[in-house]
């Protein structure tokens, strides 16, 4: 590759990785004069440039030569009057022969045509609303999923859907997809995960191949979109998806987002993109209960040719609490470990298999919290549910609400329900509020653990 050509291709880089602000000042008029058995040598205006990009950028300069192929034994800056009228292809050409040059430019465009190659639909089929187990946990999500696909575009667009790792998002959102794409007649129905995105966007640049990319999202019927937090701080990015956002929204296509906190929590994401993320509908999905949890495990077992005693569904169902993805890795290890030995799963087996894992009681409940937390602060439960203001009775509320958030990952509704308030935003001030006070409030961090431990004696 040529000398311009690779040096484009790091300032393609550093330019979504910095503000344009700095990009400009530091970089704008820079040029690799020489590469020579790793030794490189940058060309800047002045002294000032020099120095910054000595102290600030010099390992990232490094790292995006090396990912381009060169070699990097030192690099050094040098001051120059730098003329960009002046083309260094022109030297180039006095140096290389013709055959080489058409070498060279027949894989340049070979990598610039492939670019075109790298936009793919994504969809797995093998996630579909029939095969998504509904709960309290994701009913609200999968609701607002079926009522997307019998009219796209006009009802919750966006839908915005936020959760923790592992809890089905990603089996939900494609599963809009592939319905659309099944029982449709969309020429385009787009799924792509942010870091595919990121990534096609720098190649655009680096090949010149914006007016593609731009082309390819903007004309999508339906676009999905998994993982939009990892689009934080890129500001050219984020640029790019604010176009694209407008251009399908104003045009009525279907948006679907997923990311792993709410727009407002995500930082260093632009207000505009927060703003916009909020005008449809977003919702918080939670981990499965203990219910679909069991069912969940029944179904995979069963996909794979195996029925589970009750008894060893919900021994996984009761230690395994945290999300969908590591309650199926525990089962495929439980099948494994009998498959390979010819064993038939029995709940011996599974214990003594996963007997690192916490014992907890079968089916930790809303009651037992409110109950316990009551105790502890020796306050009759009843007022905790009822309607006092007073400080000794709103902080254990306020406690007890924070709890089952953290337990049993209820949404805001249903801890509000459980606690007799009417409104859901009292639970979310609360849970919020305990959240910051346990961490610089010593007692309040110590009620939460002692409350918790006892849940689990």
């Amino acid at each position: 590759m040529k000398s311009n050509n690779i040096w484009q291709a790091v300032l393609g880089e550093i330019e979504l990785s910095i503000s344009h602000g700095n990009f400009i000042t530091w970089f704008k008029n820079t040029q690799l004069v020489s590469d020579f058995d790793g030794n490189i040598i940058i060309g800047v205006n002045n002294i000032f440039v020099k120095q910054q990009l000595e102290k600030k950028f010099i390992d990232n300069i490094k790292a995006i030569l090396q990912k381009n192929g060169v070699q990097v034994k030192n690099i050094s800056f040098e001051i120059q009057n730098i003329n960009h009228e002046d083309s260094t292809d022109i030297n180039n050409e006095v140096v290389e022969d013709l055959e080489e040059i058409h070498q060279k430019d027949k894989i340049h465009q070979q990598l610039t045509n492939s670019l075109s190659h790298t936009y793919r639909q994504g969809l797995n089929e093998k996630y579909t609303f029939d095969n998504f187990i509904v709960g309290d946990g994701n009913e609200l999500a999968f609701a607002a999923c079926q009522a997307i696909v019998s009219q796209p575009g006009t009802r919750y667009n966006p839908l915005f859907i936020y959760g923790g790792v592992g809890i089905g998002k990603t089996h939900l959102i494609q599963a809009v997809g592939n319905y659309l794409v099944k029982n449709n007649n969309f020429s385009k129905v787009l799924y792509i995960s942010t870091e595919q995105f990121v990534q096609e966007f720098v190649d655009a640049l680096r090949f010149r191949k914006t007016a593609d990319f731009v082309s390819h999202y903007r004309t999508a019927d339906v676009l999905i979109v998994d993982d939009v937090q990892f689009i934080a701080g890129k500001e050219k990015i984020q640029e790019e998806f604010f176009h694209t956002f407008n251009a399908l929204h104003q045009a009525n296509k279907q948006i679907i987002i997923s990311s792993d906190k709410p727009p407002k929590d995500i930082p260093t994401l632009e207000e505009r993109l927060k703003s916009r993320f909020a005008w449809g509908m977003s919702i918080d999905m939670q981990n499965p209960d203990f219910e679909t949890r069991c069912a969940i495990i029944k179904i995979k077992a069963s996909e794979q040719g195996v029925d589970l005693t009750n008894d060893v569904v919900e021994f996984l169902a009761n230690n395994i609490q945290t999300n969908i993805r590591e309650l199926e890795g525990a089962l495929n290890q439980l099948l494994a470990f009998c498959e390979m030995r010819q064993l038939e799963p029995n709940l011996t087996i599974t214990s003594s298999l996963f007997s690192s894992i916490k014992s907890r009681p079968k089916h930790l409940s809303s009651r037992q919290i409110i109950e316990k937390t009551a105790r502890y602060f020796q306050i009759q439960m009843e007022d905790i549910l009822g309607a006092k203001r007073d400080k000794d009775i709103v902080v254990p509320r306020q406690v007890a609400m924070y709890i089952l958030r953290s337990e049993l990952h209820l949404s805001f509704p249903k801890i509000a329900k459980e606690l007799g308030r009417k409104d859901h935003t009292t639970a979310i001030h609360s849970v919020d509020k305990i959240e910051k006070e346990s961490k610089i409030n010593m007692e309040i961090k110590k009620a939460i653990t002692e409350i918790t431990e006892k849940l689990y004696v």
